[in-house]
């Protein structure tokens, strides 16, 4: 791991994007019509409800001050299709009204929207019909599109078709990401029909590795998995070839082509052990670090990884739109932006082409069952929704004020390294 007192000064390149970004389902509250809310509430698989989450449905205008407050320039959030469309064929004009004044909100601040049309969560409706699994369900995907891009594209100006459809290897999953390659492509030329803004689907781009680097069977595991989850993405939107293990291929035209740029969400490594019938070893993190008591959680801070799984993409332009750590000490947040941004730096020295880094996430949120993991720059009170920031907010507006960091920063937040201590 990089030594946070040892680093020296970077710059990034003029222009770099800097900013942060949220998901409609985990922030705006009340997502009554997504398949999420009904399985929440009537299921006993979650430790908590979303509720009203941090009700920024209702508190954009004042978030979007505090982007601006913050020096963020670019902001980074999905609309809800369920609100958009909460039964099948019924279009919520006033939703669609919603998020255009939610983004001319933002471009009013002189921020920069990437704007996701699906971040996990789908209407109920299609869920029941479903869902991505189908290939034959594209049209009410397609008719989605169509209703909303017209209403809104004049204030977007980066686009996010679909959010992480590329991870999980279960038969439903499989059909999921296969399909949706089809789906982000058929998403990407309907955007185009109205404009030329830059479109692509946020990749969760895991950095596989061997559990041991000595053992053969190791290496061709780690292989294997980078291909199921990450390499037979690129591949396809390269050549319009999809290419799967244990599935025929086939060539689909309309899939080339269709990504003007990366767009990576990069949190942890994993250690493939070709001994165990997972395929997977254990993170570092769940054993080394006391960051958190929710163990999915426990991001390690591999910086390495980063810089190596990027040197991949050196054919478009990159964005990273999710980067982040969870943790209740807010110094181990300060550690971990400063080791990542190092590690972009490098690897933009390495000539890779990346333009802009969206922290994850603007503020503390509905992590998919639970309120305790805390990825935000700004606490928010469960009963007022009052947003506090954070030393780290204030750690990174100054990154973005420098464009880049140096050690006088680094020293200004941070006396000593927080402990990093084994569990009992």
């Amino acid at each position: 791991m990089y030594d946070i007192f040892s680093l020296p000064e970077f710059k990034f390149p003029k222009g770099f994007l800097w900013g942060s970004g949220v998901a409609g389902h985990q922030v705006e509250g009340n997502n009554i019509h997504s398949q999420y809310w009904w399985d929440e509430n009537n299921t006993d698989k979650y430790e908590e409800k979303s509720g009203m989450a941090c009700n920024h449905y209702n508190m954009y205008r004042e978030d979007a001050g505090l982007l601006k407050k913050l020096g963020h320039q670019a902001f980074r959030f999905s609309v809800e299709w369920s609100r958009i469309e909460p039964s099948e064929g019924n279009f919520n004009e006033e939703a669609i009204s919603h998020y255009a004044d939610e983004l001319a909100a933002l471009k009013e601040k002189g921020i920069k929207t990437f704007v996701t049309l699906v971040h996990f969560t789908v209407p109920l409706w299609f869920e029941r019909l479903g869902g991505f699994r189908k290939a034959e369900n594209l049209k009410y995907f397609q008719r989605y599109v169509k209703k909303l891009v017209p209403r809104i594209f004049r204030y977007v100006d980066f686009w996010n078709v679909i959010n992480e459809f590329n991870l999980g290897n279960t038969e439903e999953k499989i059909l999921h990401k296969l399909n949706s390659i089809i789906y982000h492509a058929e998403g990407y030329h309907i955007i185009k029909e109205h404009t030329d803004s830059p479109v692509s689907s946020a990749h969760a781009l895991v950095y596989y590795m061997p559990y041991r680097a000595f053992d053969k069977f190791d290496r061709i595991m780690t292989d294997y998995r980078d291909w199921q989850d990450n390499e037979f993405f690129f591949h396809a939107i390269r050549t319009g070839e999809i290419v799967y293990p244990r599935r025929a291929a086939r060539f689909c035209r309309d899939v080339k082509g269709t990504c003007d740029y990366w767009s990576v969400n990069c949190y942890v490594r994993d250690m493939i052990d070709s001994r165990k019938a997972s395929g997977s070893g254990e993170r570092y993190a769940h054993k080394v670090l006391k960051m958190i008591d929710m163990p999915f959680y426990l991001e390690e801070m591999y910086p390495e990884g980063m810089l190596s799984i990027l040197t991949r993409l050196n054919d478009l332009p990159v964005y990273i739109t999710e980067n982040g750590c969870s943790c209740n000490d807010d110094r181990f947040r300060i550690v971990y932006l400063a080791l990542y941004l190092s590690a972009l730096s490098d690897a933009i020295k390495c000539g890779i082409d990346v333009r802009g880094y969206l922290y994850w996430s603007l503020m503390d949120n509905y992590e998919w069952g639970s309120y305790k993991p805390k990825f935000g720059l700004t606490s928010v009170d469960r009963k007022t929704f009052e947003r506090k920031l954070k030393p780290s907010a204030l750690f990174y507006r100054e990154i973005i004020e420098n464009n880049g960091l140096n050690q006088e920063i680094i020293r200004r937040y941070l006396s000593e390294m927080p402990s990093l201590s084994l569990k009992a």
